[in-house]
């Protein structure tokens, strides 16, 4: 890496870590104030509540990671523009582009860290953090019936699969009363009712199991065909992520569902994987999202196409002057970006395009203006 570029990556890095920390503190500052006293009252220790604020951070995180670098871009652009520091470095034969490229890299893995965080971590924060709280005063019983979800069924329409499950286990993906219907390729159809399944080797296991069976050309009623204590069945493909992913989405899918909660970008596949051919209403919120959560780690390089034009240009100007764009701008793009998501999750526009929305209006809106930077 050129001298020059090390220069610029510190006098951004410096002012970003500040913002985000200072972002965080914040955060963290406010939150305890508020339920502190709720905490105490659960008889939470020092390590649980730290612990509480940890798995919530990621989420908090991601929403402000494209804001702190934004403010630190304008600042620091702004106050190289101030001492006349960029007019010399374009002087000395380096281009605009050129002498962005350290912020186009930091931007780069600034929106790797987001995509971790938002899949990885993010989602789940909620949960969790309602768990930890809760710890110290729920008996075991109700921390392990919280696990369990009653009375669900979903359909595998990939494999032509029918699962009811009368109690699924999201720890250990024990079922109790499981009953699959599917059809075989001549048309008859199998279904298959035990006391409790397990996963056995990676294979779902039923235990005491009786198998039952119609002959489609004659029409007829349901026959035993197999009773045992122990019958795998590795033809059954569905494994307890797909599972997962398929109650929490068809819970948000329902009438009455979060339908406005994140969702990880594995679980839409999953559930996509299961539903290649979703209802109307449904394909639009689940690719408008897919796109969404696909879209929202490149906010972080759109962010450097929009801090460029407004800190880099000339002139000696307040080092606020940058704060104070960066309000406007991220007002901007939330506005966008949830105009966006309602258009597209409505059918209003193109899913990729309600996903993409705030990114390409504002990336191309910063390209403009860059080329335009004299």
């Amino acid at each position: 890496m050129r001298l020059l570029d090390r220069y610029l990556l510190r006098e951004l890095l410096v002012p970003f870590c500040y913002c985000l920390g200072g972002f965080l503190l914040v955060w963290i500052s406010y939150r305890s104030f508020i339920e502190l006293g709720d905490l105490q009252e659960k008889n939470l220790r020092f390590g649980d509540i730290a612990e509480y604020f940890a798995v919530q951070s990621p989420a908090f995180l991601v929403g402000v990671l494209p804001i702190a670098l934004l403010l630190a871009l304008l600042y620091a652009l702004t106050n190289h523009a101030r001492h006349h520091e960029i007019t010399a470095i374009r002087a000395a034969g380096v281009s605009l582009w050129r002498l962005a490229l350290p912020y186009f890299a930091a931007g780069f893995a600034a929106g790797g860290v987001l995509f971790t965080l938002n899949e990885l971590w993010a989602a789940d924060g909620a949960e969790q953090a309602q768990q930890i709280k809760n710890r110290r005063t729920s008996r075991p019983t109700e921390v392990a019936e919280r696990n369990r979800v009653r009375n669900i069924g979903f359909t595998n329409a990939r494999d032509g699969r029918t699962w009811q499950i009368g109690e699924y286990d999201f720890n250990t993906s024990e079922m109790l009363r499981p009953k699959v219907i599917w059809t075989l390729s001549d048309g008859s159809q199998r279904w298959l009712d035990a006391d409790r399944a397990g996963r056995v080797n990676g294979v779902w296991t039923f235990f005491n199991a009786r198998e039952y069976r119609n002959d489609a050309r004659t029409n007829s009623a349901l026959v035993p065909s197999l009773q045992t204590n122990v019958v795998a069945r590795p033809q059954f493909t569905e494994t307890p992520d797909e599972i997962r992913s398929e109650i929490k989405i068809s819970k948000r899918l329902s009438k009455g569902g979060e339908r406005n909660a994140d969702v990880p970008l594995a679980e839409i596949l999953d559930y996509l994987r299961f539903h290649p051919n979703p209802s109307r209403a449904d394909r639009y919120w689940l690719y408008t999202k897919m796109h969404g959560r696909l879209a929202a780690p490149w906010t972080c390089l759109v962010v450097v196409l929009i801090a460029l034009p407004f800190g880099a240009s000339s002139g000696r100007r307040n080092i606020f002057v940058g704060v104070a764009s960066s309000v406007f701008i991220c007002f901007g793009y939330f506005i966008l970006a949830q105009l966006g998501i309602a258009l597209g999750t409505g059918g209003y526009l193109p899913a990729w395009l309600a996903g993409w929305f705030a990114n390409l209006s504002f990336g191309m809106l910063g390209l403009w203006l860059t080329a335009r930077v004299r």
